[in-house]
C-alpha cells in the first residue's frame, strides 16, 4: 500500500501531524516462524522472527555496470554493484525467512550517481509530458520495497524531479526532518507503519521513521532555499519516536541518511550534526535498529547503548551502490497481550556472491542499452592521453583540463562586467583516480568520468590572503611525512579520512606543499604571475556549488561575494566545450604549477 502525496499533504494540513500508513503483510502458518518458549530468544511466551532488509546509497546503480568504463563493474576488492544483484539476495532471504516475514527498506541517495540515473533526469527526463518512469523506481517497485528515506542527492536535480520520482514509486519516500519552509510541517511522509501478520497474537506493527541529512540546506541551497528546511536528526527523532510508540508500534526502525561517526564535513556552518546516526541511537529512547546511510562504509553490526533506557540499539550500514544488503533479524515475544522485541541482530550480505536477477535486468534492458549508446557517442579528439591515476598527489593534465574549462567559462561569463579585469583562478578535485581521456577519439562517457558529481559552477571573489588560507586548509589532506626515505603514494593521502573530493588543486597560481610540516604551515613559494602572491590582491575563483555552499568547510569561500553562477552541471559544461572545440589540445593547458616537497626537496 502506497501513500498518495496529495492525500498526505491534505491530511497534514488538517492535522499538523504525521499519518500512519498501515500496510498489511500477511503470514500464514507455513511461512511464519513460531518458536516455543525456551527454544529461542529466551524467556517465557511465544516468539516470532521478523527480518528487515536494507540498502543505502544505491546512487542509480541497477546493473553491475560501469558506464564510465563501458564495462562490467570491478574494483580492488572485486565488489559488484546494482539492484539486480541485490534483488537476488533479497529473493534468497525471502525464501529462507518466508516472504511475509520480511520488509525491505532503503536509507537514501537513490536517483543520482550513474549515467543511467542522469539520463532520465536530464537527457530524457521523467518530468516531461508523458515521460518515462525512472529506472530506479521501476526496479525498486518490482522488488517490493516498503519504504525509502530521502538522501541529500535526491535534491540534486531539483524538487520537480524528486516529486516526479516520488509519484512513480509504489512506496513512500520518508523525511521526518524535511520540512516545508513556510509551514514547518513535513514536506514528505515522516514515517510508515507496516502491519505484519503473525501466527498468533495480534499483528506486529513495524514503524519505519525516515531521516535525511541537514547538509542539504548547504549542498543544494539553490534547489531548496525558501522551500524546505532540514532540522537535526536527533531533534526530529525525539519528536516522532514517542508518537510512533504511542500509536502502537511494536518495532521502531530508523532509516537515517546520516553516517555514524558524529562528524560534520561543514564544520559549524550548521548547528546540526551531519553524521548523527549513533547520536540518535544513544540519545533517543524507543528505537530498536537504525539502517545507516550516507557515509559509504560497511558496518555489519554496531551496538549503541541508549543512555536513557539502557537498551542496545543495533546499527548497520550496507556500504554503497548495492554492494551489500543489510539483514536485521528481530525476535519478538508475545507476552501479556503485546509484542516485545527480545533480541535484534544484524549482518550484511555481499552482492558479489550472486548473479543478477533476470527479472530486474530484463525489465530495464532497453533503458540500459539506450544509455550505453548515449555515453559512447564521440564528441571530439584529444592530442594526448590524460589519466587521473596520480592526480591526488601530482599536478596532472587531467585536473588542469577541468580547471582550464572552468576558468575559460567564467572569464567569458564575466566579460563586460566590473569583475572582468580580475584574474581568474579555478579549483578542482580528483573525483576518480580511474578516470581518464585517451589520445584520439573521445566519447561522452570518458569526459563525464572526469566529473561524476552533479555540481554546477560559480564565481566568487577572494583576496590573496584568503586564497592562501584556502590552500593551507586543502593541504591537510596529506599525511605528515618526515624528510628522507622513500614515499609510498598509497599512504600519503587522505589524512584525517579526508576524501579525495575534499582536496582541491587551484590553478592560475604556482605553489609548493611541504608535507614534512604540520597542517596549516605547508604552503610555500606561492606565486602569481611569477611574483609572490599579494595578500591584498583580489581574484575570481571558479568554484563548484558544493564548495561554494560550504561543502568540505573550506574557509572564506561560502561567505565570499558571488559574481556569477549558472545551473548547468560542470560535467555538461566540459562536454559542451569539447563538442564546440572539436579537439582537446593538451599542450594549451598542461603545466606543473604545484608539487609536494619535504623541507624544500621535491617528493617526486
Amino acid at each position: 500500500m502506497s501513500l498518495n502525496r496529495r492525500n498526505f499533504l491534505g491530511r497534514t494540513a488538517a492535522t499538523g501531524a504525521g499519518v500512519a500508513l498501515v500496510g498489511s503483510v500477511g503470514a500464514g502458518s507455513a511461512e511464519a516462524r513460531e518458536v516455543v518458549a525456551g527454544s529461542g530468544g529466551g524467556g517465557r511466551g511465544r516468539h516470532y522472527a521478523l527480518s528487515v532488509l536494507g540498502t543505502t546509497d544505491l546512487h542509480g546503480n541497477v546493473f553491475n555496470w560501469d558506464y564510465f568504463t563501458d564495462a562490467e563493474f570491478d574494483d580492488k576488492a572485486h565488489n559488484d554493484v546494482g539492484l539486480a544483484k541485490i534483488s537476488t539476495l533479497v529473493n534468497e532471504v525471502r525464501r529462507e525467512k518466508g516472504r511475509r516475514n520480511t520488509l525491505l527498506i532503503d536509507a537514501g541517495d537513490t536517483i543520482q550517481g550513474t549515467q543511467l540515473s542522469y539520463y532520465y533526469a536530464r537527457v530524457d527526463p521523467i518530468t516531461k509530458a508523458h515521460g518515462p518512469v525512472h529506472p530506479m523506481a521501476r526496479a525498486m517497485n518490482a522488488m517490493g520495497y516498503d519504504a525509502a528515506a530521502l538522501g541529500n542527492h535526491e535534491f540534486n536535480y531539483g524538487i520537480p524531479v524528486l516529486r516526479k520520482f516520488e509519484e512513480q514509486c509504489d512506496f513512500p519516500l520518508l523525511g521526518a526532518n524535511a520540512l516545508d519552509a513556510k509551514t514547518l510541517r513535513p514536506a514528505f511522509p515522516p514515517y510508515v507503519i507496516k502491519r505484519v501478520r503473525a501466527p498468533f497474537g495480534r499483528d506486529v506493527r513495524v514503524a519505519v521513521l525516515g531521516l535525511t541529512n541537514p547538509g542539504i540546506a548547504i549542498w543544494d541551497r539553490a534547489n531548496v532555499q525558501g522551500k524546505m528546511v532540514f532540522p537535526g536528526l536527533e531533534e526530529q527523532a525525539a519528536k516522532w519516536v514517542p508518537k510512533l510508540r504511542s500509536m502502537g508500534a511494536d518495532v521502531v526502525i530508523v532509516a537515517a541518511h546520516s553516517g555514524a561517526d558524529g562528524s560534520s564535513s561543514y564544520g559549524d556552518a550548521l548547528p546540526y550534526v551531519e553524521n548523527a546516526a549513533a547520536l540518535v541511537a544513544e540519545r533517543v529512547p524507543g528505537i530498536d535498529a537504525i539502517l545507516v546511510g550516507h557515509a559509504h562504509v560497511e558496518i555489519p553490526e554496531r551496538r549503541v547503548v541508549n543512555k536513557e533506557s539502557g537498551r542496545e540499539v543495533v546499527l548497520s550500514e550496507p556500504l554503497k551502490w548495492g554492494q551489500r544488503l543489510t539483514v536485521f533479524d528481530f525476535d519478538l515475544v508475545w507476552e501479556r497481550g503485546c509484542w516485545r522485541v527480545s533480541s535484534v541482530g544484524a549482518k550484511v550480505l555481499n552482492s558479489n556472491t550472486v548473479a543478477e536477477d533476470p527479472k530486474i535486468t530484463g525489465l530495464l534492458r532497453g533503458e540500459h542499452r539506450k544509455v550505453v549508446a548515449y555515453v559512447n557517442e564521440v564528441i571530439g579528439t584529444s592530442s594526448a592521453a590524460m589519466s587521473a591515476a596520480e592526480a591526488a598527489y601530482k599536478d596532472t593534465p587531467v585536473i588542469d583540463f577541468i580547471n582550464h574549462v572552468q576558468a575559460e567559462t567564467v572569464r567569458a561569463a564575466l566579460r563586460g562586467s566590473e569583475f572582468a579585469g580580475l584574474p581568474v583562478l579555478s579549483q578542482a578535485s580528483c573525483f576518480s583516480r580511474t578516470a581518464g581521456v585517451p589520445a584520439g577519439k573521445v566519447s561522452i562517457r570518458q569526459v563525464a568520468g572526469l566529473y561524476p558529481f552533479e555540481n554546477t559552477l560559480e564565481a566568487r571573489v577572494l583576496t590573496g590572503a584568503q586564497v592562501r588560507d584556502y590552500l593551507e586548509f586543502s593541504a591537510r589532506y596529506y599525511v605528515r611525512t618526515a624528510p628522507g626515505g622513500a614515499v609510498d603514494p598509497a599512504k600519503l593521502t587522505n589524512a584525517e579520512n579526508i576524501p579525495d573530493f575534499n582536496y582541491d588543486v587551484v590553478s592560475g597560481l604556482s605553489y609548493e606543499i611541504d608535507i614534512a610540516k604540520a597542517p596549516g604551515a605547508r604552503i610555500s613559494n606561492l606565486l602569481f604571475d611569477g611574483k609572490p602572491l599579494d595578500d591584498a590582491a583580489r581574484f575570481v575563483l571558479a568554484v563548484n556549488n558544493y564548495r561554494a555552499s560550504g561543502g568540505g568547510n573550506f574557509p572564506h569561500v561560502a561567505r565570499a561575494k558571488q559574481v556569477w553562477a549558472n545551473s548547468e552541471e560542470i560535467r555538461n559544461t566540459i562536454i559542451s566545450w569539447v563538442r564546440a572545440q572539436g579537439s582537446i589540445d593538451v599542450g594549451r593547458f598542461a603545466s606543473v604549477d604545484w608539487k609536494l616537497t619535504r623541507d624544500g626537496a621535491p617528493v617526486f
